[in-house]
């Protein structure tokens, strides 16, 4: 069977297309096809989407439907994370999609959003791996979740994304002084909800997914994306914190000559890197381990699942 999951997050809007055989059978990529919408920055100062954001994501969703038409896909899904989610005006963006392009958006909350990227991550690297804990950075949420087993036992959403952050910084690169406030915030809004994921136990192996996390194990050192998903590629707290001190002096047009950050995720990073550095130092990690796997697989597995009865609850997903 071959699927399709279109994705509307706070920065881009992304159409995944894989085969899936049969249910358990492993999700192989077909097709990508995205764009950088940068939702979040069409918000009015009421906190509604604008009328020109809502039209150019009708447009490109309706662009995604004709993608996945010729890709042969049988199944298409829609999904919107916190952009659609945090806004005002929420019901009348999801009616314009519906009727430009046919798409019925379902809005994940932000604890749904945590539990089905876990699910990814625990399919990808299987029982042998233990208890998992994992940070999931987007433009507009940052998602924890820990536990043994498909389900985590905690799942956890906050508005910390890399986009929403960064939109909150009045210069480019911002001075020690604001940075200084934003890591302040950052950290206690952290510290806030360790103690919930401590009561879970100690993970045996921390993962991190989200372009922004694979971007900075890149710039780091890992493995670049060419070298495709199965090399293992890993993200120390110690180059984290290095890399975190040379961002803050750089403008967004220098960061993104570092390898494996894109210009269009360059004016996010550092902002993303002082929330993936927190939450490590905060939950005690010396090391993330890279997950391929994210959100969107997630969904895709999640929906194999209900062919078989594995999974019969929405959880913030339609069949």
């Amino acid at each position: 069977m071959r699927l399709g999951v279109i994705d509307v997050g706070s920065n881009t809007v992304h159409l995944l297309v894989v085969d899936a055989y049969h249910p358990g059978a492993h999700p192989m990529p077909d097709y990508s096809h995205s764009t950088v919408l940068r939702l979040a920055e069409h918000m009015t100062p009421g906190g509604d989407i604008s009328a020109e954001g809502a039209q150019l994501l009708s447009r490109f969703v309706g662009e995604c439907v004709e993608v996945a038409e010729e890709r042969g896909v049988k199944q298409l899904m829609g999904f919107a994370t916190s952009a659609i989610r945090d806004a005002g005006n929420t019901e009348d963006v999801l009616a314009q999609v519906k009727a430009s392009s046919g798409v019925d958006l379902d809005v994940l909350e932000g604890d749904a959003e945590a539990r089905v990227t876990f699910l990814a991550a625990r399919r990808w690297f299987g029982w042998s791996a233990g208890r998992l804990l994992l940070i999931d950075i987007g433009g507009g949420s940052l998602e924890l979740a820990a536990g043994l087993d498909e389900d985590p036992d905690v799942a956890l959403s906050v508005p910390l994304g890399a986009g929403r952050l960064t939109r909150e910084l009045s210069k480019d690169p911002p001075g020690a002084g604001e940075l200084k406030v934003l890591r302040k915030r950052v950290r206690s809004e952290i510290a806030s909800l360790q103690p919930r994921l401590a009561r879970v136990g100690e993970p045996q192996l921390a993962v991190g997914t989200s372009k922004t996390i694979r971007s900075l194990a890149r710039a780091c050192g890992a493995a670049p994306r060419a070298e495709g998903p199965y090399v293992p590629r890993t993200l120390a707290l110690a180059d984290l914190t290095e890399l975190v001190q040379k961002l803050a002096l750089m403008p967004a047009a220098k960061r993104a000559n570092l390898p494996g950050v894109s210009a269009a995720r360059a004016p996010q990073l550092l902002a993303g890197a002082v929330v993936v550095e927190a939450s490590m130092d905060l939950l005690g990690l010396d090391t993330l381990t890279v997950c391929p796997w994210a959100l969107r697989e997630g969904l895709i597995l999640r929906f194999l699942d209900s062919l078989t009865g594995r999974d019969d609850s929405t959880n913030g997903y339609r069949a």
